[in-house]
């Protein structure tokens, strides 16, 4: 296939503009996940609900994302990926719209289901940079809209404890609706036309496939510690799970058009990247629980630090700046060394900060410190990722294999909340006739990132340090791209 990019290289068009555009739509993606989490525990007050059902207002996002990345990956690479970022939009404003209309949980689980599907944006932003921008400017760009994933959870905190204290929390959705809104306008105007750089349909049954397999595992590793570890339900999810997802993996192998090229995940270079990114993802997510709820904690246990929730937000707010700081840094690494060095150097800066914990959990200041250092590894790490993805896969795959990649991030962070909510949970201490997780659970949760770390640090030694070689029809591309990345 041509390398269809000198085409959509206009001379009008403003390289800053596009990576400004994407990279603001990747944050409000990824604001979509953290926007309920300071109030969860009001939810039930809320919408007259229990506790177990509003706790699906978080899980449906989760879901929903999980499933609808890897087919809007695909299908921005059939249809064109402007083409699906502006699909994307549609979604995540009409589920704030009917977040903030909700009286009762199902409409306000059914809005952040929506909100979910709008998640593919980051993947597709990151994947039309390839096509859209001249190959000095690719490292850096795509470190930064790699980034933002982060960068939007961790500042969607103090945005919506802010909220959540001032005023009422419906403005949440009526202002995520309006940036939403903003943002598809903004790529209608400013991002140029992508043509498809694949051919074939989508492969329904095997997104069918995905979907179904996905569903099955990460609900029952997400709700497993709430159903329990060995209730029928929990066990006959994950059978179901190891039973549909081999099964969707023995079709792809045979299907034509697939979802996913298995062949291509196989990769020595994909294959390792894909796994140290569930391993990242996993460590990056486990600080964020921790150290939210030892900020939140009264101070008469002891350890927690008795901050209020708009407090812990902003104490939180700094690790994603962090993220945005560093990512133009990763990509200057990059460029020096290899990506998978990059990616290496983050994974040790994670351990390092989870490491500190030993030392700095005591005190605002400290927990602000070991956020600071996670974040900025994270940051290094994420940028690296979508380059090593991108230098090892045909064009006409770009967009379906940085959403995989993404999905792997996503079972990374389901994994941690899984282990570390067991972790506080069976390490507990009684005050005032409440049970609260316990400062040694607390510092065993923080041992566990740091071991998560070391291992995606050990995983990097296997990817190749060069980008793996492509298919002879794709040949024009790849050299343009590993040119750019390593």
């Amino acid at each position: 296939m041509a390398d269809p990019a000198p085409a959509v290289r206009a001379p009008a068009v403003r390289p800053g503009g596009i990576v400004g555009v994407l990279a603001a739509a990747g944050i409000v993606a990824a604001l979509m996940q953290t926007l309920v989490v300071p109030f969860i525990g009001d939810m039930p007050r809320m919408l007259d609900t229990s506790a177990s059902n509003a706790s699906w207002v978080v899980t449906a996002t989760l879901l929903a994302g999980a499933v609808s990345i890897p087919v809007t990956g695909r299908l921005g690479d059939l249809l064109g990926k402007r083409t699906m970022l502006l699909a994307c939009a549609v979604p995540l404003i009409a589920g704030s719209v009917v977040c903030a209309l909700a009286a009762t949980v199902v409409p306000m689980i059914i809005g952040r289901g929506l909100q979910g599907l709008g998640m593919g944006m980051i993947p597709l932003g990151i994947s039309a940079l390839r096509e859209l921008l001249p190959p000095e400017r690719l490292g850096t760009s795509i470190a930064l809209i790699s980034a933002s994933l982060g960068i939007g959870g961790a500042l969607g905190m103090p945005i919506a404890a802010a909220v959540a204290e001032h005023t009422n929390w419906r403005v949440l959705f009526w202002a995520s609706s309006a940036l939403s809104a903003m943002i598809a306008v903004l790529i209608w105007r400013l991002v140029p036309p992508t043509p498809p750089q694949a051919k074939g349909r989508l492969d329904v049954i095997g997104a069918l496939g995905l979907g179904t397999g996905l569903v099955c595992l990460l609900l029952g590793v997400s709700k497993g510690a709430d159903w329990g570890w060995t209730s029928g339900t929990t066990l006959g999810l994950l059978a179901a799970a190891a039973v549909v997802l081999p099964a969707w993996g023995w079709w792809e192998l045979r299907s034509r058009d697939p979802l996913v090229d298995l062949r291509v995940t196989a990769r020595r270079q994909v294959l390792f990247t894909n796994l140290a990114s569930v391993l990242v993802g996993c460590a990056m997510y486990a600080q964020a629980l921790i150290v939210m709820q030892l900020l939140q904690l009264p101070e008469a246990t002891g350890y927690g630090l008795g901050q209020t929730m708009l407090a812990a937000g902003l104490w939180m707010a700094p690790s994603g700046l962090t993220m945005m700081a560093v990512s133009p840094l990763g990509a200057k690494l990059s460029a020096a060394t290899a990506p998978k060095v990059t990616l290496g150097v983050g994974s040790l800066i994670i351990a390092i900060g989870y490491g500190s914990s030993t030392v700095l959990m005591g005190s605002t200041w400290g927990l602000l410190v070991i956020t600071v250092i996670c974040n900025a590894g994270v940051g290094l790490a994420y940028g690296a990722m979508p380059a090593l993805i991108m230098s090892a896969v045909p064009a006409s795959e770009t967009a379906s294999a940085n959403g995989f990649n993404t999905l792997m991030r996503s079972v990374g962070t389901t994994v941690s909340a899984a282990v570390v909510g067991v972790v506080l949970a069976e390490m507990t201490t009684s005050m005032g006739g409440h049970v609260l997780p316990s400062e040694s659970g607390f510092l065993t949760s923080m041992l566990f990132g740091c071991g998560v770390a070391l291992l995606a640090a050990a995983v990097t030694l296997a990817i190749p340090g060069r980008p793996a070689r492509r298919p002879a029809k794709h040949a024009a591309p790849a050299k343009q791209s590993a040119r750019s990345m390593t």
